[in-house]
């Protein structure tokens, strides 16, 4: 069935109509907070003293704004445009108490201020912008209050609660020091323009997922928005007031330990471990169907996150940093260590579940993470596409969430499946650009006995010691025939790991040399159990390589039990 598409409306609109009963505009608690500095916001005001200057009646624009918001209503959530629109009411704010005129004053104020209605005790005064809870009242009390950049800028850092609140009070303080500086009759013109000719494009639609999707194209400046910031608002939304703080700091807390970007992930995550099918829409769709609304239906903010947000970011913790303590957990620790050196993520849902239910029992964790290390790296050389990858984690999820254990079906590989991972150890892996590191690394750790071992350089590269182009003089073409160069550059026997940047030139001499002056470190060793083994051959002939190859293969597909 066709979804319907929501309409979107846009236009070009007037500050003056922008900042008026037409729009009642509020910052989403899943947006960042007000991060301007001194230099973008003196710059905003450069630019409107700038079009005062060609004193024309062109109209002047100040960038797009992005809404969310009915077409009957004055409620407008804010996706993008925050920063602008308190940079401008800053300076509306500013000008206001800086003006000697009273009836001008009151002009400009009612800008800031919605004026109350006085036969109409239900129709307070009110702000026309609504910032995040935690800056709502400071905003009100120091820029939409009469007289209130005046008290703002003397501000000391002992009041101030928050990092959005000291930008408030810097950059009034520095607008105020430009501003002040105007004669009345230019800081008059100046609040002409802003309400007569400065526009902002005003983007509207009624649907979040047509916002969030008009923001993503139009914004590529800053912190974009993700998914998550749209579910936190709905979250906290849905937490009473006393509670608000609390568990907002906890939402902040959990993302800071986890990265903005994995943190992020993880409601992809939650959403399959919860869902246990694979993705067919939208985050922003599936997350609130399948995971969220039964909670928001309840308005138990707070059961979504003490069972299901911070049990999940918790274990996310444990597997990004698989730091668990105790000797018990080693092998816990090494094989989350190895899981996160795959070039995909579709495994980390299954892992996640087994953390949170199976928290307390590395025996049965180290085994379990084995047999999943040895499904992921089958499918990854067997270069499984996403589909079909995401589709089998979600079986072996299903089947865990029935009672399955380590004998889960989805966990066996077939003979086909072992017969073609072995065909692809056995191929030209290094033309395999997402499968060469993780196999090499994988079974430097077998060589060194270690399972966990990954090397904590930040570069590590897949080399040659037969070159992929030998000079045209050197000892390579003597010992190796072009057939046999042919077949055997890229296999696997003749691959190592180094620690450093790839080198052209050394690349390309012969074995000796390149195995004293390339292959080792400064103080002459190797770092890697693999290229060690390289430095202990006396030469490199086909026969060597035909040793090695099944050598190599054989550990891995032991390792594997891929026979």
């Amino acid at each position: 069935m066709m979804q319907t598409r929501q309409p979107l409306k846009a236009a070009e609109i007037p500050l003056g109509k922008l900042f008026s009963d037409d729009f009642d505009f509020k910052i989403p608690e899943y947006q960042r907070p007000y991060t301007w500095g001194r230099e973008q916001s003196l710059q905003l005001l450069s630019d409107l003293h700038s079009a005062l200057d060609r004193d024309t009646d062109e109209p002047y624009f100040l960038g797009s704004v992005v809404l969310v918001k009915e077409e009957v209503s004055p409620e407008a959530e804010v996706i993008d445009g925050q920063q602008r629109l308190t940079t401008l009411s800053l300076i509306l704010g500013v000008l206001r108490d800086l003006v000697e005129n009273p009836k001008l004053s009151r002009a400009v104020h009612n800008l800031l201020v919605r004026p109350a209605v006085e036969w109409d005790d239900n129709e307070p005064a009110k702000p026309r912008l609504a910032l995040w809870p935690r800056d709502k009242r400071f905003f009100n009390e120091y820029v939409q209050s009469e007289g209130g950049t005046k008290l703002l800028v003397e501000i000391s850092n002992n009041l101030i609660e928050t990092d959005s609140q000291r930008a408030i009070r810097d950059n009034a303080k520095a607008l105020r020091s430009e501003l002040i500086q105007w004669d009345q009759e230019q800081l008059t013109e100046l609040f002409k323009m802003m309400g007569k000719r400065t526009f902002m494009v005003t983007v509207s639609t009624p649907d979040l997922n047509s916002a969030y999707r008009i923001f993503s194209v139009m914004n590529s400046r800053g912190m974009p928005l993700a998914p998550s910031d749209i579910f936190k608002s709905q979250v906290i939304g849905a937490i009473p007031d006393a509670d608000k703080e609390y568990y907002a700091d906890l939402w902040e807390k959990l993302e800071e330990d986890l990265g903005r970007d994995e943190f992020a992930n993880l409601f992809l995550y939650i959403r399959a471990v919860i869902a246990k099918i694979r993705a067919e829409r939208s985050l922003l769709t599936e997350f609130p169907e399948q995971v969220l609304n039964p909670y928001l239906r309840k308005n138990d903010g707070k059961g979504f996150i003490k069972e299901v947000l911070e049990p999940y970011a918790r274990a996310a913790i444990r597997l990004k940093s698989h730091d668990f303590e105790g000797a018990e957990w080693a092998g816990v620790n090494a094989w989350l260590k190895r899981l996160n050196q795959l070039e995909n993520d579709d495994w980390r849902p299954v892992a996640l579940w087994m953390l949170k239910y199976h928290s307390e029992d590395p025996a049965f964790l180290e085994v379990f993470f084995q047999q999943l290390e040895r499904l992921a790296a089958s499918m990854l050389l067997r270069r499984v596409y996403a589909t079909p990858r995401a589709k089998r984690y979600m079986e072996l999820l299903n089947q865990l969430a029935e009672g399955g254990g380590l004998d889960s079906p989805a966990f066996e590989l077939s003979t086909r499946e072992k017969e073609e991972s072995i065909h692809a150890l056995d191929s030209d892996i290094y033309t395999f650009t997402r499968v060469r590191k993780y196999v090499l690394l994988r079974l430097d750790s077998a060589l060194a006995k270690d399972p966990g071992a990954s090397y904590d350089h930040s570069l590590i590269t897949v080399e040659h010691v037969l070159p992929q182009t030998p000079k045209q003089d050197s000892d390579w073409l003597e010992n190796f025939t072009d057939d046999e160069r042919e077949y055997w550059t890229h296999r696997l026997g003749n691959l190592l790991l180094l620690n450093r940047k790839k080198n052209s030139q050394a690349q390309n001499y012969d074995f000796d040399k390149k195995k004293n002056t390339y292959f080792t470190s400064n103080s002459g060793v190797a770092v890697f159990a693999l290229t060690t083994q390289v430095l202990q051959e006396p030469v490199w002939t086909p026969a060597v390589l035909e040793r090695r190859q099944h050598e190599l293969k054989t550990i891995l597909v032991k390792e594997w039990q891929l026979a």
